[in-house]
């Protein structure tokens, strides 16, 4: 019961504090407790918060949405569930090639090995045939630096970028011509998220190949630098604990990690 009760201070304050809007935390409850969810999501959830993630963007049913390298749509999935009825989201992956494909892994943090292997997490074509998410849920391959498709050129009431801004470093994306297309696809008023692993003050974007990490005030600047706000900073996956040294912490602890709330003005 005391469980429950700082769940709802969380999702409460997030909505207070850091929503666009009044968000129904109730119904993000209801989302993430859904019997149709996986057990691979479900236990991605402990480290995700997805309850809220969801909060703190305050997404509502008929919303337009783009997912950025959505990878096997773990956060996709939420958004479809979150936006509908009437709403739509366009799950973005690059076209297949060595150079330009982040790497296959769970999204978010690193966890110590289990002793028996979990279920893999599905994949988002096996998302997209779930009949809960017919019709919302659609897949899209564009280069990272031109990622919204024309015809949704001004239409999007949200763009999410989860986990993997520190990807596009190594693999050599030109940030500042994304961000600038994301601002584009977006309407006025419309909200850019962005989350990831957060690196030492001074490294910028220099250890993404290697530790899995942005500084965090690195990517404030280059995304205020195409021309958005920054409206909130989520706290609900901090840990200032991590020494921020390693991809995995030592001794082992959740990463420390960050969720920006931009908007375009």
């Amino acid at each position: 019961m005391r469980h429950l009760f700082a769940v709802a201070l969380a999702l409460a304050a997030a909505a207070c504090a850091n929503g666009p809007s009044a968000p129904d935390t109730g119904r993000y409850a209801a989302i993430v407790a859904a019997p149709d969810r996986s057990a691979a999501d479900r236990a991605n959830d402990v480290r995700r918060k997805p309850a809220e993630f969801l909060a703190f963007i305050g997404v509502r049913p008929g919303m337009v949405v783009q997912d950025l390298s959505a990878g096997r749509g773990y956060t996709s999935e939420l958004l479809a569930r979150a936006v509908s009825p009437g709403g739509k989201v366009y799950a973005q992956s690059v076209p297949r090639g060595p150079a330009r494909m982040p790497p296959a892994q769970p999204e978010g943090a690193a966890a110590p090995a289990p002793t028996t292997a979990p279920a893999p997490m599905a994949t988002l074509p096996e998302r997209m045939r779930n009949p809960a998410l017919a019709g919302v849920l659609e897949a899209v391959t564009r280069p990272f630096e031109d990622p919204v498709p024309p015809e949704l050129a001004g239409r999007l009431d949200l763009v999410t970028l989860i986990f993997n801004y520190h990807d596009l470093g190594h693999l050599g994306v030109d940030r500042a011509q994304m961000n600038r297309a994301v601002l584009r696809g977006l309407k006025s008023g419309g909200m850019y998220v962005i989350a990831d692993h957060a690196g030492r003050a001074g490294t910028g974007i220099s250890e993404s190949g290697t530790l899995h990490r942005v500084e965090e005030e690195f990517v404030v600047r280059e995304v205020e630098a195409a021309g958005f706000r920054l409206a909130a900073r989520g706290d609900f996956l901090r840990n200032p604990a991590d020494p921020r040294d390693r991809n995995t912490p030592e001794p082992a602890m959740p990463k420390d990690e960050f969720v920006l709330r931009f908007v375009k003005p």
